[in-house]
């Protein structure tokens, strides 16, 4: 397909002196081997700033991730910075990942800082998303970011913006840092000359200090101490992770932690995954065979910037298997809150919150020990908005979403899979004490509140005229919402975009909380909760399926979970979504 005026003309700005040789040089090879379609990929618009920073491909080009994006982003949030915050001396914090070219994204990002005038607390080396959230909080900035693409491919990489709480941007910052991005139109507007005397190194100490605060959410050290020796096998799937999980878990009491040496060295190239996600079977099989073949009693494993945590646990066939998000979140707000009950720390003032599309399960935990729960839009900003409108009114005890991500405490303002993983440790470690797995305390979990089941269909759907049925699946959702699913009777309508929740069986209507957002959720009579999301960024519309079941055994768990799995493709079948 050959270029098109637009692709041209933004290909020949990038070949003047603004642009380095390097630069120039990549873009011309290119063009020589007549690399039309991947040239147009690159210059056909600019890589936007979204209201979580920069994610892309790296490269040469509008459309990428290279020290021109990056520079320009930088200098737009600085511009913001310094109008936000006049007459004072502003400090930001940036940390990174391994991913392939990190380091030098965030010497660029702090060059450009301190260019400005303003403070840049550099760490030393990758650190854990996190940390920097942590940072920023322990050193009093006014801003942070850092440099990641998260669970991505290895040609991503990625620029996340934090304020001053140590949350990433909510409103009104975050259009009011795009708004200051996109006035910067060329590299010339950036100023890129790095001022050393404001580069600021950081590590070791904020590290301590970390682990200082993380290691006060332990809520039964005596059973880690009889414990101890927990075999906890361990990847931080080449990321940062690697930086923090061994240390947290040996200040916790652990003495047995083994890493999966060929995933502990941290690599952006990621040589052993496909794709460094631990919501992925894949990514986490070198731990599972290491699990297996060393009789370990968990197993543990975050991504490449470790905010997301992937737990493995032997059921009683002996078979490891994988928890899921929703999961994971479940049985670690079942520990905290029932250990914290039985340590005689709970208080009437305690609260946990999770997902709109996150296990109702968490709430009926909550309940069960009358424990405030509060649910949120989809993304831990939102968690971390939360947490700062109830600061010193109520105590936050823990937040989770199905995606892999958990935040315990509120020391850290995003999830957080560092201290996560601590605590899954010490919840084996106090049911290996009562002569339980993990596995049999969440069964056990689910005997008490009933089985959860949850699954997930995303519909890809491409162009105008995809975009186009995207809205009008949901206009037709909201026009004519079912009556029944699969057999079952529809008795609570939850539309965000409104902010209405609408009983059926009373009539009532009542407000959702939270902003609006295009997500709409049918209740059915037995428990079970259909959401469907359009995506804000792709071509993509989701539809999560939470499903209950009675469990009154451990005994019926397979049973029961395979009666809600056949309930869930029943509810997909209905729905014609497939």
């Amino acid at each position: 397909m050959p270029l098109t005026p637009e692709v041209q003309n933004t290909i020949n700005t990038w070949l003047t002196p603004d642009y380095d040789a390097d630069t120039q040089a990549a873009i011309r090879q290119m063009q020589a081997d007549g690399q039309d379609d991947q040239l147009t990929d690159a210059f056909y618009r600019t890589l936007e700033f979204g209201t979580g920073g920069l994610r892309g491909i790296m490269g040469p080009g509008s459309n990428r991730m290279n020290r021109y994006t990056l520079g320009m982003a930088t200098q737009g949030l600085c511009n913001y910075l310094l109008q936000s915050f006049p007459g004072q001396q502003i400090k930001v914090a940036i940390a990174h990942d391994s991913r392939n070219n990190s380091r030098a994204f965030a010497e660029i990002a702090a060059g450009i800082f301190s260019a400005n005038g303003i403070v840049a607390y550099l760490f030393e080396a990758l650190r854990p998303t996190p940390e920097l959230s942590f940072a920023i909080r322990e050193l009093q900035c006014q801003s942070g970011c850092v440099i990641t693409a998260s669970h991505n491919p290895k040609e991503y990489n990625g620029y996340k913006v934090y304020w001053n709480d140590g949350s990433q941007v909510v409103a009104p910052h975050d259009q009011n840092i795009i708004a200051e991005v996109n006035k910067i139109t060329s590299p010339s507007e950036v100023k890129f000359q790095a001022d050393p005397s404001k580069i600021v190194s950081i590590g070791a100490d904020i590290d301590a200090r970390y682990f200082a605060a993380a290691s006060k959410l332990s809520i039964d050290p005596a059973a880690i101490q009889r414990q101890h020796d927990l075999n906890i096998v361990y990847t931080p799937i080449h990321g940062s992770g690697i930086t923090l999980v061994p240390g947290l878990l040996r200040e916790f009491g652990f003495t047995n932690v083994n890493v999966v040496q060929a995933q502990a060295t941290p690599d952006g190239n990621f040589p052993t995954v496909q794709s460094p996600n631990p919501e992925e079977k894949s990514a986490m099989q070198l731990a599972l065979d290491q699990a297996k073949a060393t009789n370990a009693d968990i197993v543990l494993a975050t991504d490449p910037d470790a905010d997301r945590v992937g737990v493995g646990v032997k059921n009683d066939q002996g078979e490891w298997v994988l928890l899921n998000g929703n999961q994971t979140a479940a049985v670690l707000t079942n520990y905290l809150l029932s250990a914290r009950h039985r340590a005689g720390q709970a208080t009437p003032k305690d609260y946990i919150v999770y997902t709109i599309v996150t296990s109702e399960i968490l709430g009926d935990i909550a309940r069960s020990y009358n424990v405030h729960s509060y649910r949120t839009l989809t993304g831990f900003k939102y968690i971390a908005g939360l947490i700062r409108e109830k600061e010193g009114r109520e105590i936050y005890i823990g937040g989770g979403e199905e995606s892999y991500g958990f935040l315990i405490g509120d020391f850290v303002r995003d999830k957080d899979a560092i201290s996560a993983c601590a605590l899954v440790a010490e919840m084996a470690a106090v049911a290996k004490d009562q002569g339980r797995t993990l596995y049999q305390e969440m069964v056990h979990m689910y005997t008490q509140h009933g089985l959860y089941v949850e699954d997930l269909i995303s519909l890809t759907k491409k162009g105008q005229r995809g975009a186009e049925e995207i809205q009008e699946m949901m206009a037709s959702l909201r026009a004519n919402p079912p009556a029944t699913i699969a057999g079952m009777k529809v008795v609570e309508i939850r539309d965000y975009k409104t902010g209405r929740i609408h009983d059926l069986r009373t009539g009532l209507a009542t407000d959702t909380g939270v902003e609006s957002s295009n997500v709409l959720q049918f209740l059915t009579d037995d428990g079970s909760k259909i959401s469907a999301r359009p995506s804000g960024t792709e071509p993509k519309i989701k539809f999560y399926f939470s499903v209950k079941q009675p469990l009154k055994s451990a005994v019926d768990f397979d049973l029961a979970q395979r009666q809600a799995h056949e309930k869930i493709q029943a509810i997909i079948a209905d729905m014609k979504l497939q």
